[in-house]
């Protein structure tokens, strides 16, 4: 009856539709809000008139507030605002906060109700804190940048030793760098690193305090290498379990830079196959916006041997078709599909095998 009164008093009409239900029709032009927050939804004409309410009676325990706290962050409805959705689907939907409403008695939380979902909002964000920390593209990110920093650090130590050493043995070879640098660290003394590589003792011999130098700063070097080595295989077991169908293509330490630069599988999944193909040359491709120079045929994929082994006039060729299979084989891991087996790979090392079969000679210049 009050229902009926308010709709009167808004000039709806009241019309009997089959089987004698009784059908409110608003008159064009009345905006209705539709509001809700974690607890309750309400309904308002534009004249702040609450026409309908409903809030939510269940077990207000902290986990169930944690989720319908979820449910907002996410953008979705809870359950009251969804039944009142449907009752007034001309309604404009509006979560608390978002945007200015009429004025209108808004069943906002009491006191009591608040302090539980600054409680459940506080545990929300922990276990936000924690999903952030356990994501496996921000840990690839720290694993790709803390190796390249190490691999830097690694290769300007070794060649610091091989020339500190060249000083004083310039007959040595470092065919082995790695080798090297450990019998360096492993030999107490010149006389003992000349008997180890079957050299001739020099005539000038560092001091002893100079060879000691020499060979802790070979032990750090060799230290630093098998960090290196460490840290790349926690890079090779972390891409292969999160992007395993571009691991089986194109390697897992291929796939994990591919992965950083595009700042994320998702996001690797979504870009056109040019943007994959030309990650990591940003720099090229803007100033080929810039001047109108060649575009950059290849980015990051050109460490691929498919690639960087193929004559330069069809890398371009080679790197456009990968990039392609780069971009299928994300959507793939992306998208929780079934992973590329080898029998995949190998049909795309074929069409390389073709792409290279097609075009021996390079194309002639008119």
């Amino acid at each position: 009856m009050l229902l009926a009164s308010f709709v009167l008093h808004h000039s709806s009409i009241l019309s009997v539709g089959l089987r004698g239900r009784v059908k409110i029709t608003r008159p064009q032009g009345l905006l209705m809000w539709l509001w809700y927050d974690w607890r309750a939804a309400a309904v308002a004409d534009g004249h702040g008139n609450l026409v309908d309410v409903l809030e939510w009676d269940g077990h207000m325990t902290e986990h169930a507030v944690v989720e319908r706290l979820r449910t907002v962050a996410q953008g979705r409805l809870i359950p009251e605002a969804a039944t009142l959705h449907d009752r007034f689907p001309d309604a404009k939907v509006s979560v608390h906060g978002e945007e200015d409403l009429p004025d209108a008695a808004w069943p906002f939380p009491n006191h009591e109700h608040q302090a539980m979902a600054d409680r459940a909002a506080l545990r929300l964000a922990i276990e936000g804190v924690q999903a952030a920390a356990s994501d496996p593209d921000r840990r690839l990110e720290h694993l790709v940048r803390g190796s390249d920093e190490l691999r830097a650090h690694h290769l300007t130590m070794e060649s610091r030793l091989l020339e500190w050493v060249g000083l004083f043995f310039p007959l040595s070879r470092a065919t082995d760098r790695a080798a090297y640098v450990r019998t360096t660290a492993g030999c107490s003394s010149p006389a003992e690193f000349a008997d180890a590589l079957d050299l001739d003792v020099p005539p000038v011999l560092p001091s002893e305090a100079e060879w000691r130098s020499i060979q802790e700063w070979a032990e750090t070097t060799a230290s630093a290498n098998a960090r290196l080595d460490r840290m790349e295989h926690a890079l090779r077991g972390l891409t292969s379990e999160h992007l395993p169908s571009v691991s089986a293509l194109v390697g897992p330490l291929l796939a994990a830079r591919l992965c950083v630069e595009a700042h994320g599988r998702q996001r690797l999944a979504r870009l056109p196959s040019g943007t994959v193909q030309i990650l990591g040359a940003e720099k090229a491709f803007f100033h080929h916006l810039k001047t109108g120079a060649p575009s950059p045929k290849h980015g990051h994929i050109f460490m691929h041997p498919w690639i960087s082994r193929s004559p330069r006039w069809v890398r371009g060729k080679i790197a456009r078709m990968l990039a392609g299979k780069i971009s299928i084989a994300a959507k793939v891991d992306a998208f929780e599909g079934v992973p590329w087996t080898d029998e995949q790979v190998a049909e795309v090392e074929h069409r390389v095998e073709a792409l290279r079969e097609a075009n021996k000679q390079p194309p002639s210049r008119r």
